[in-house]
């Protein structure tokens, strides 16, 4: 096959996810889901415009690897220990119970357990690219349910290594005996690879890395990461394992290594190219004219996996949260099916696991729960708030020294209510306490109102954007309100409930982001703290101090 041609249909399929995503963005869309478009638009099921389709998702499988290893690169064993129990317990439990509930609906309609469990596999996952990009862009990366989303993401492409293992082995056809044998084979070979990666990523990449030619050449880092993912893929491939195993691990291990920052920052545009022929080689796997002849079933799909996924994140997520909104507005932003579910469907289809109606069926579907996800996110807040209403959950005080008391804030006059206790909050909290200030912390984390009242300080966990929770507390007698969360949109909720039921408290509000400056003044806000604001300020300050 003539390599030129080749490089003419990835050119031909770049230049329409580049025109198409573009044309997402303009709409406010996450550009993704032009990639996809361009890859249904000129793929073997529409247009046709692309004959070596093949050879190109061939390479765009580079991609998966490429991407499993930048995810591995973000993940240090030290980070690892820090996601939480949210990641931890709830994340775990969403993949079990998930795959657990979805294999079963399936054998009720009469598949075979095989082929139900590779089904709830594919379902189970959730889309990091996505979800990430749009939580990054509205800002909410930093609000409760954006970071329970992070955690619950960063669990799941954990899991996507071992999903892929389950799946091979299952499609082999063996008994359960013989897939345990072959899962253990995968263990094992799978320990002798992350041995000889580790020997290879802890001495001999850092010695080369470490040499005065690297440090003056930028390029020698940049193509060692390259080789080492793409080797480390071509190593697993040829151990019989999966190529994104042996990816994942490199960036893994290469994570401990100081120079994984810039190594992550060199290969960023690489990413960038594989990812888009990934995500628009599966664009190119849908069937626009299938789509449109079985668009009732697909809905029917659609409605089922949106509508369960969301239950089931919240009911495994509330245990380990304070708040049953915020654990709903979770569930809704994972409420889809993920880009790596189309390497799950591929692996499934190859196994003979799915049959190609089914696989059609999963392809459709998840395409349309990624087209959903923009507008579910953007959603979540406002139905956690009024999930929040009804919530006998929202308020809980945090009882003092074995004492419980409902009545926060009671007898007081001329306190001060600091919304977060996070590193403003603090802050915020020990510069007036040296006042004498009465001083009343709400924080929905319980852990960190614990810490507040080690402190010696009256705490409750609630929820701020609750009129029940800011009720308690008093605004009327209240000197001032400061509210001190990063979210913009959560800060902005609380200065609007605060303004219309005590319109004397002063209000002072955290602002992370200038663009919503006017926001908050128009909210109520009295004061603003503008930390872009404030940084340009003292590194001015700084720098007149240097010269």
């Amino acid at each position: 096959m003539d390599f030129w041609t080749i490089l003419r249909d990835i050119l031909i399929l770049l230049l329409a996810a580049a025109v198409l995503g573009g044309l997402c963005e303009r709409l406010r869309q996450n550009p993704i889901i032009g990639y996809i478009l361009a890859g249904m638009l000129l793929g073997p099921n529409a247009i046709d415009l692309i004959p070596n389709y093949e050879t190109v998702a061939t390479m765009a499988e580079l991609g998966v690897a490429l991407l499993l290893f930048m995810i591995g690169l973000e993940f240090s064993w030290r980070r690892l220990k820090s996601i939480g129990m949210i990641a931890l317990g709830g994340g775990t439990l969403q993949m079990l119970v998930t795959i657990a509930l979805s294999a079963g609906i399936c054998m009720i309609l009469g598949m075979e357990i095989r082929s139900a469990l590779a089904v709830g596999a594919i379902i189970a996952l959730s889309s990091t690219a996505v979800v990430l990009r749009i939580l990054v862009n509205r800002t909410e990366l930093d609000s409760i349910h954006g970071r329970n989303s992070l955690g619950i993401l960063l669990l799941q492409d954990i899991a996507v290594v071992p999903l892929i293992l389950l799946l091979t082995a299952l499609g082999s056809g063996d008994s359960i005996g013989q897939i345990g044998w072959e899962l253990g084979r995968a263990v094992i070979v799978a320990a002798l690879l992350i041995g000889i990666l580790y020997l290879l990523l802890n001495y001999l990449v850092p010695w080369l890395l470490g040499r005065k030619e690297a440090a003056r050449n930028r390029e020698l880092p940049v193509l060692l990461a390259i080789v080492t993912a793409i080797g480390a893929g071509w190593a697993s491939h040829k151990l019989g394992l999966s190529p994104v195993l042996g990816a994942f691990i490199a960036g893994m291990l290469l994570a401990e290594s100081p120079f994984a920052t810039q190594i992550r920052a060199d290969i960023a545009p690489l990413k960038i190219l594989f990812v888009t022929l990934f995500f628009s080689s599966i664009g190119a796997l849908s069937n626009p004219a299938w789509i449109m002849e079985h668009w009732v079933i697909i809905t029917a799909a659609v409605a089922v996996i949106v509508i369960g996924k969301a239950v089931i994140v919240t009911a495994v997520i509330f245990p380990f949260s304070s708040s049953l909104s915020y654990a709903i507005a979770t569930g809704i932003c994972l409420a889809q099916v993920g880009e790596f579910s189309f390497v799950l469907a591929k692996a499934a289809q190859h196994g003979q696991l799915i049959d190609s109606y089914f696989f059609e069926l999963i392809i459709a579907a998840t395409i349309v729960t990624l087209f959903l996800t923009p507008y579910l996110i953007a959603a979540a807040p406002s139905i956690a708030i009024v999930v929040g209403k009804f919530s006998a959950h929202r308020f809980q005080e945090l009882p003092r020294r074995g004492e419980t008391s409902r009545n926060t804030g009671a007898g007081m006059s001329g306190h001060i209510i600091i919304v977060g206790f996070g590193p403003a909050g603090r802050q915020t909290a020990e510069a007036l306490m040296k006042e004498q200030e009465q001083l009343i912390i709400v924080e929905l984390n319980p852990k960190t109102a614990a810490d507040a009242q080690k402190r010696g300080l009256q705490t409750c966990i609630g929820d701020a954007t609750s009129i029940e929770v800011l009720e308690c507390l008093h605004l009327g007698k209240a000197k001032a309100i400061a509210v001190t969360i990063p979210d913009p949109s959560t800060a902005r909720q609380i200065i609007g409930q605060v303004r219309s039921l005590s319109p004397e408290t002063v209000i002072i509000a955290r602002l992370r982001y200038h663009i919503y400056r006017s926001d908050f003044i128009r909210a109520g806000a009295h004061a603003v703290v503008d930390e872009e604001e404030e940084v340009g300020l003292r590194i001015a300050s700084e720098v007149r101090k240097k010269i």
